[in-house]
């Protein structure tokens, strides 16, 4: 659990801290299942709207306890829209403990990279780093005597290798370019298209890191009719079916974040698999506590500026049942051919 002992207890605001912690810790044992030592992987994805930014004043503590108690119900988490200064991550996994490390990607320059990193934050009781991070890039074409790309990505994906248990993986993370505020924006679209041929394309190579891919983050799309998300499943991606459709912005309007499989050792389960988002402003930064927080705003401002202390996204999950033992025993009963 996160350490909660920095919290001042001499301050309305660390009260009010304690208080939202006791309440968000009852909602997230209801709606969350329980970590386990080994037997399955609790796995989300987070757009954290510009973590490590200063907008609307920055993240205070306050907030920082509040995402910390929300990520230490999972095993690891994809973070998208880490900014260039790093001190709100590091004060996060101060809260978080010991245990828990992160993998940051650098950020990609330009106008369209708009200072974000990628994240993966674990708990190294329950995960293993691989030992293989890196971009994922578009393949150079030679043109005379010159390698060059007719695309590329406003963010590049990051990956990276894991081991939870028996299951070994690849985990990619991607934060689409968003552009216009419509469905299949052109570059969106392409980008889209990109980076899951790029991905199944390296996971079909003989001598891919591991046999197991997951694809997952911020996508930006609107529904799942659009080519932006079919996309996905054209490359033969699975969504699982508690997945599917599932409204992850604050505003519970549009499906924009995706956890995406190309794993054979999990295929099986994605049907089934438990699933889902968490609603937080349902428990902290709530509508009704509006002149709380901004007496001298109003309630629609205040709507705004909270989606900079918590995030204007909600975290989406899967469980995976990652304990392929007993299957593996099965196949020791059997005499071996001469």
């Amino acid at each position: 659990m996160p350490d909660y002992k920095r919290i001042d207890n001499s301050t309305p605001e660390g009260r009010r801290t304690a208080q939202n912690l006791i309440k968000l810790r009852f909602e997230l044992d209801n709606a969350i299942p329980a970590r386990t030592v080994d037997s399955t992987l609790l796995l989300a994805t987070w757009n954290l709207r510009e973590f490590g930014g200063n907008k609307s004043g920055g993240r205070e503590t306050e907030p920082l306890y509040y995402i910390a108690e929300i990520i230490s119900h999972f095993d690891m988490v994809a973070v998208q829209e880490v900014r260039d200064n790093l001190d709100a991550l590091d004060q996060l996994m101060d809260i978080l403990g010991e245990w828990w490390k992160y993998l940051v990607s650098d950020v990609t320059l330009g106008d369209q990279g708009n200072n974000e990193r990628h994240a993966f934050i674990y708990d190294t009781r329950k995960i293993t780093f691989g030992g293989l991070a890196g971009e994922l890039v578009p393949e150079l074409k030679k043109q005379g005597a010159a390698l060059s790309s007719d695309f590329g990505f406003s963010r590049t994906p990051y990956l990276a290798g894991f081991k939870a248990g028996w299951f070994k993986f690849t985990l990619c993370t991607q934060h689409l370019f968003y552009g216009d505020e419509k469905p299949d924006d052109p570059q969106r679209l392409k980008e889209s298209q990109n980076v899951v041929k790029l991905l199944k394309k390296r996971m079909q190579s003989k001598d891919a890191w591991a046999g197991n891919s997951i694809l997952l983050g911020d996508f930006n799309i609107f529904s799942i009719k659009d080519e932006t998300f079919q996309a996905i499943e054209k490359e033969k991606f699975q969504i699982p079916t508690n997945l599917k459709g599932k409204y992850t912005n604050a505003a519970k309007d549009r499906p924009f974040d995706q956890i995406a499989f190309l794993a054979k050792d999990v295929e099986k389960q994605l049907g089934l698999a438990k699933a889902g988002t968490f609603p937080f402003f349902d428990f902290v930064y709530r509508d009704t506590e509006w002149q709380t927080y901004q007496p001298d705003s109003t309630e629609a401002k205040y709507k705004q500026w909270r989606t900079y202390k918590m995030s204007d996204h909600l975290p989406l999950w899967v469980e995976l049942f990652v304990d392929f033992g007993e299957a593996y025993l099965e196949k020791k009963t059997v005499e071996p051919p001469v």
